[in-house]
């Protein structure tokens, strides 16, 4: 029953698998199959039963339906044999047909051939064709590149190349031609930096050589600006009243317009010959080279080193020329003109460095920077100042000094122009300005050495009106008294003063010379003349004036003339305080002018030429005296003064008549009358001392009565001389007090007056009050050893013993006078 069971249920499966066996790909019947094995051990058998119970069903089936058409089978095979016999005449038809078309169709086939043949030819030619139109730009683009490069056109090559390289091969890349092409690329632009390097290198060597050149046109450019805007703003001054000057004169509105009319007229004649930077220097290779290196993304290098170029030039154009160095060879004109050009050259490269610095500032981007060129103004401008420090301390000349004043300001202006800072140049000429002073005042002293010793130290004489419009012309004398007198008449100053007041307004001009174009105020440029003003008259007028003095050859009528010369000179002080006012115009009345130190000066030279008139009278005294041939043992006087005493009286009269030219005005009249009164009572004071030194001379052993009394004589016309009153104005005796000393110890000899003496001695009533005890102690031993001498038998006459007693008691008691007054000491 079990097993009927499980046959009743395998059947369906077995009839599902062969459906799906008969009804599916045969790819998928390994699966079916495999699920009849996975069954029931022996479910296969039965499925191999139902297969082939299925098996005969499909035969029958196909028999049924074999037999069925049979018939048509049959039919249709006859009627196939029926057929036969046609076909094969067909076929005789077709293949007779077919030769036929053969033969016909050779030619056909031949032409054909050739038709393919040209079709390939034309498809390979339209082939190359597009692959050549392909390749003709790059060729075309290729020989641009070449012609560019012929043509020097190197940035436009660069261009080229990056086209090529970005457009043109990667669409012939394949070809070989084309990687010859690429591999020749950077061949190419490794030749167009090295000769754009080099095309840089013959610039900055150009632009070396045409320093100057440029700045010359540059300064010379600025120099003409500047004119042009002092003579507009001198007649804009005129216009508005006010007092400029130029040179001696007071310019004249008319003479400004003319001025101003004439610059415009040379700037429009020179307006198509003003040359820039441009005109001079062909930029275009710094520009190319600096477009390569961009191109080829280098633009770093180059400007590093273009920057390190540039910095190595300019240590070169710091470099002071060779000629600067003759400046101190002034006394040769080549030598100078030599020392300005090599200034003006070294000027020029610098402003012409800097001129083209700016310029490369301004037109291209990156290359140098306002950084960069004011570093590189920095260590220039320190090194300028160094060289012009240095170098300006050897120039003895002023007028190279002056030059190279002008040459610093045009400098500045100039660079002033192009926007660098010059503050420090003009502190720097405020240095070479006081060095400056110092050259004028050197050669202002040359030039009043040769005043002095060109005067003959006499009043100036003239004989008619010219004359004397013509001296007062050069110096500014006043006197009514003078003007009354009818020709001839003499000025009471000698020629030098007209002289020395012409080249004190000529050096006041010269200094102001320096202190034009210094961008000052008229105030700091009158403090800056009135103080260089005073160091002339103080330092160098004054040392000339005491040089003199000093002279030997300087005799007492020409000290006299001096003393009148400074006395006028300090009188015309008050001038030149006005000349320098009308050249500033800054009023004297204003709190910080300067004022003058004539009156000091010329009081100093007054004092000195005083104590030389003293000092060379009493030399002419000391002269005289050394003629005095004193017979010192005589036994009786001549009865009469020496001869040379009175050759030396009748000398002092007549230097005394001198002093009578001194200066009497009002102002003046005491000083002169001071000056001759000490001048004589020096001489007479001199003259005293000197006899009483002759008398005292330790030389001098023995002395007679009679050379005293003839002393006497001589001391007597001294006091007569002292009494006649040779200059006028002392008081009394005052002059005789000069010879006291010597009458009252000639008195005392002469009267033997001894007891007195010592009597009254120390008394302030004292007849002999003035008389020394050392001095009548050393005489009278030399009149002791005379009397000793002289009188062999004094010891056999009463009177000569008696008076030998005598004189050896008063030696003994001046002797302990004068111990006693030692001890007391």
């Amino acid at each position: 029953m079990a097993e009927s069971g499980e046959a009743l249920g395998t059947v369906p499966e077995h009839e599902r698998i062969l459906q799906e066996i008969e009804s599916t790909d045969t790819a998928c019947v390994g699966p079916t199959l495999r699920s009849v094995y996975d069954d029931q051990p022996n479910s296969h058998k039965k499925f191999m039963e139902k297969l082939d119970a299925c098996i005969r069903n499909h035969d029958k089936e196909i028999e049924k339906m074999c037999n069925f058409h049979h018939q048509g089978f049959v039919d249709a095979i006859t009627e196939l044999l029926k057929v036969r016999t046609d076909a094969e005449k067909l076929k005789v038809q077709v293949t007779d047909t077919n030769r036929r078309f053969q033969d016909a169709g050779k030619e056909v086939i031949v032409q054909t051939e050739d038709i393919i043949r040209c079709r390939i030819q034309q498809r390979n030619i339209t082939t190359v064709v597009e692959k050549l139109q392909l390749c003709l730009p790059v060729l075309e683009m290729y020989s641009k590149l070449k012609e560019q490069m012929s043509a020097k056109r190197y940035y436009s090559a660069l261009k080229t190349m990056e086209q090529l390289e970005n457009v043109y091969f990667p669409r012939v890349s394949q070809y070989r031609f084309c990687q010859l092409m690429i591999e020749n690329l950077p061949k190419l632009r490794e030749n167009i930096k090295e000769i754009s390097m080099s095309d840089l290198k013959d610039f900055l060597e150009s632009i070396r050589k045409h320093s100057d050149k440029i700045g010359e046109t540059a300064m010379k450019q600025a120099q003409q600006q500047k004119a042009f805007s002092i003579a507009l703003q001198k007649q804009n001054n005129v216009k508005f009243g006010k007092n400029m000057y130029i040179n001696h004169d007071r310019i004249t509105e008319e003479k400004h317009e003319i001025i101003l009319r004439h610059i415009l007229e040379e700037e429009d004649e020179n307006e198509e010959e003003v040359l820039t930077v441009q005109d001079l220097v062909d930029f275009s290779p710094v520009y190319r080279c600096l477009h390569i290196y961009s191109v080829l993304g280098d633009e770093e290098t180059f400007e590093n080193y273009y920057r390190k170029q540039r910095k190595k030039q300019a240590r070169l154009v710091l470099q002071p020329q060779s000629s600067m160095f003759l400046a101190d060879t002034t006394s040769l004109l080549v030598s100078y003109h030599e020392t300005v050009d090599g200034y003006r050259r070294y000027f020029t490269q610098i402003v012409g460095f800097f001129v083209v610095e700016d310029h490369i500032l301004h037109v291209t981007q990156g290359l140098v920077t306002r950084a960069y060129t004011d570093e590189l103004w920095n260590m220039a401008l320190s090194k300028i100042i160094a060289v012009l420090r240095a170098h300006s301390s050897y120039c003895t000349d002023p007028d190279l000094v002056l030059e190279l004043k002008n040459l610093i300001v045009i400098f500045a202006d100039t660079l002033q122009g192009y926007g660098f800072p010059v503050n420090r140049l003009f502190d720097l000429l405020f240095e070479i300005r006081d060095q400056y002073n110092e050259t004028l005042l050197k050669k202002w002293a040359g030039v009043f050495r040769d005043i002095f010793e060109e005067d003959n130290y006499s009043p100036i004489p003239i004989v008619s009106e010219e004359e004397y419009k013509i001296v007062t012309s050069k110096f500014p004398f006043q006197d009514p008294d003078l003007e009354k007198q009818s020709f001839p008449k003499k000025f009471p100053m000698s020629q030098s003063v007209p002289h020395i007041y012409i080249q004190v307004k000529e050096f006041i001009y010269a200094s102001l010379k320096f202190s034009e174009s210094l961008h000052r105020s008229s105030t700091e440029i009158d403090d800056m003349l009135r103080k260089s003003t005073n160091l002339l008259l103080t330092r160098t007028l004054n040392s000339c004036l005491l040089n003199l003095i000093r002279k030997p050859h300087i005799g007492l009528t020409e000290l006299v003339q001096i003393i009148i010369n400074t006395t006028h000179l300090e009188q015309a002080c008050k001038y030149l305080e006005d000349f320098i006012t009308n050249i500033t115009n800054i009023s004297q009345e204003t709190v910080h002018t300067t004022r003058l130190y004539g009156l000091s000066t010329f009081k100093d030279a007054r004092h000195a030429a005083e104590g030389e008139i003293y000092t060379k009278l009493n030399q002419k005294i000391d002269e005289f005296v050394q003629l005095a041939d004193y017979d010192w043992t005589m036994s009786e006087p001549d009865g009469r003064a020496s001869g040379y005493l009175m050759d030396l009286i009748n000398f002092l009269r007549s230097i005394f008549q001198v002093f009578t030219h001194l200066p009497t005005n009002n102002d003046y009249a005491a000083m002169s009358g001071k000056v001759a009164q000490t001048a004589c009572m020096s001489a007479c004071q001199h003259l005293s001392t000197t006899l009483m030194q002759m008398l005292l001379d330790s030389e001098l052993k023995q002395i007679s009565m009679g050379a005293v009394q003839q002393f006497n004589l001589d001391v007597i016309q001294c006091e007569l001389f002292a009494s006649s009153e040779p200059v006028p104005g002392f008081q009394g005796d005052t002059l005789q007090l000069a010879f006291i000393d010597l009458r009252q110890l000639l008195d005392l000899f002469m009267v033997w007056d001894w007891s007195t003496y010592l009597a009254d001695y120390g008394q302030p009533a004292s007849k002999y009050l003035r008389v020394n005890p050392n001095t009548a102690l050393t005489l009278l031993e030399k009149m002791k050893d005379t009397s000793k001498k002289n009188n062999i038998f004094a010891q056999f006459r009463k009177n000569d013993r008696d008076k030998q007693k005598l004189i050896e008691t008063v030696v003994k008691q001046l002797r302990n006078l004068v111990n006693g007054m030692s001890q007391h000491t």
